[in-house]
């Protein structure tokens, strides 16, 4: 084929003459762009970010954004070789910067969230952890700090490329305005992030009970709270719940719990064979703490039966209640079981006043023959 016919202009763009070998550039480099955006959201290139010890989450904000960026940068060499001519250094048209300024901003915004995220886990890890304070109180100072790091990088990043804070004062007050409609919740979710790393009444590890949603505090977060269920469920809990509702946490300033097993037994029991039963079947227990010792109340006598309610105390079955709970009642039955004291159910006595009751024996095969 002549050379001469590639090169032969096929159609203008922009005042510029775009040929067939123009296009066919353009859709190579394009093609590649895409190719090498696509690898950047690959799973092998998060695992090499994370050999970096970098959050799971930023890692998933620097592969977007460096994705997008990639992506760009090879457009826009796909449109200077198909013959429209980009440069690099003019601005763009209504902003003061430059191709090359934009992708510097990108890379420095990059290296602001991987400092904020590096720091925070220096302060936890390292620099807090022989300081003697509480491990959550040393977690809420590594994310306050954190969070200062990167808004103040933000800024003096934003300030070197030239976009001046004092410039911002228009759109702060239009972003103030959407804050007030439509991210209100966001904003109060924020805030309410701060007063709980603050005042600290939920820390990582505490079991807690907000909003109907019942399990272990894993992360507290600038906008919501990690909770994991006993069934290894991930809830994800707006903290200002954590503000605005009752919470209950189980663990907060002392681990220890105390427990209520509701039992009955029959009337005509030995109620002290049923208080040496259900304190035997409380200490048994591994997880049952002796100081304070298991101790057994008589509630009352009710109508079917004597009903009593043993009392132990534990410091790590709060964070699984329910089986604590059944191996206690499965001790208690085996216990009273072994003693001769019959669980009670419930009864009712039938008087007569006047008249005739006919009691009659039948047998199965009558009945079934009836």
């Amino acid at each position: 084929m002549d050379l001469g016919l590639l090169e032969k202009p096929l159609f203008h763009l922009f005042g510029h003459d775009v040929s067939f070998l123009g296009l066919i550039a353009f859709v190579v480099w394009f093609g590649l762009g895409v190719l090498m955006a696509r690898t950047l959201q690959s799973d092998l290139v998060r695992r090499l970010f994370s050999r970096l010890k970098i959050d799971v989450n930023l890692i998933a904000i620097i592969t977007t954004i460096l994705s997008v960026a990639v992506f760009v940068f090879f457009s826009i060499t796909a449109i200077n070789a198909a013959g429209v001519p980009l440069s690099w250094n003019a601005p763009l048209p209504g902003v003061s910067l430059s191709l090359f300024q934009m992708f510097l901003l990108i890379a420095l915004l990059i290296a602001v969230f991987w400092l904020s995220s590096r720091t925070k886990r220096f302060l936890f890890n390292r620099f807090l952890a022989q300081s003697g304070l509480d491990r959550s109180l040393q977690y809420a100072i590594a994310q306050i700090v954190s969070n200062v790091v990167l808004i103040v990088g933000i800024f003096i990043v934003l300030d070197n490329a030239g976009i001046h804070l004092g410039a911002l004062a228009v759109f702060a007050g239009a972003v103030g305005v959407g804050v007030g409609f439509g991210l209100q919740n966001i904003a109060s979710n924020f805030i309410s992030g701060l007063v709980i790393l603050a005042e600290r009444p939920i820390t990582i590890g505490d079991r807690v009970e907000v909003a109907g949603i019942v399990g272990q505090v894993q992360h507290i977060r600038a906008r919501s709270t990690v909770i994991v269920t006993n069934d290894n469920i991930t809830m994800i809990v707006p903290n200002s719940k954590f503000i605005d509702s009752p919470v209950t946490n189980w663990t907060y300033g002392d681990p220890r719990v105390r427990f209520r097993i509701p039992i009955g037994v029959a009337y005509g029991s030995n109620i002290d064979k049923v208080r040496e039963a259900l304190i035997a079947a409380g200490k048994e227990n591994p997880h049952t703490l002796l100081d304070p010792a298991p101790s057994v109340f008589l509630e009352k006598f009710g109508e079917s039966s004597i009903e009593f309610e043993l009392v132990v105390w534990s410091s790590e079955m709060s964070y699984r209640p329910r089986r604590y709970r059944s191996d206690l009642n499965f001790a208690i039955e085996k216990r009273l079981r072994a003693a001769g004291i019959e669980l009670a159910f419930p009864q009712r006595d039938l008087h007569f006043r006047s008249g005739v009751v006919k009691v009659e024996n039948v047998t199965a095969k009558e009945r079934d023959g009836a």
